[in-house]
């Protein structure tokens, strides 16, 4: 891959693991512990989450919403989340910040792309 990617968690364990798996495929990035975009500077052209369910709506909708202030112009926001997760109020309340596809729909679960307005 010839692509530059930074990789965050609030898991140290899983920012560890992310960063072995960039070292054994020959990705060009960083790995870093961050609480949803408190350690994050910069832009991006993309953000791909599959969040964190279990923490509760309100810190999904901290990491759906507040990715539009980490996104380059146009940037574009990738999303896995179930059906029985609010798969499709989450893709009605997106539609407030971004121009929201739902690209396909396997075993519950929703893949959804969010390019900002």
């Amino acid at each position: 891959f010839n692509l530059n990617m930074d990789m965050i968690d609030i898991n140290k364990r899983a920012v560890h693991l992310c960063g072995m798996n960039i070292k054994e495929n020959n990705i060009i990035g960083n790995t870093f512990v961050s609480n949803i975009y408190d350690n994050v500077n910069k832009k991006y052209d993309f953000i791909v989450t599959n969040p964190p369910i279990r923490a509760g709506k309100k810190i999904v909708y901290e990491i759906l919403m507040e990715a539009r202030n980490f996104l380059k112009t146009n940037g574009t926001m990738y999303i896995v989340i179930h059906k029985d997760q609010g798969a499709k109020s989450t893709v009605k309340d997106l539609e407030k910040y971004y121009d929201v596809t739902v690209l396909n729909k396997i075993k519950g679960f929703f893949v959804i792309k969010c390019i900002l307005h």
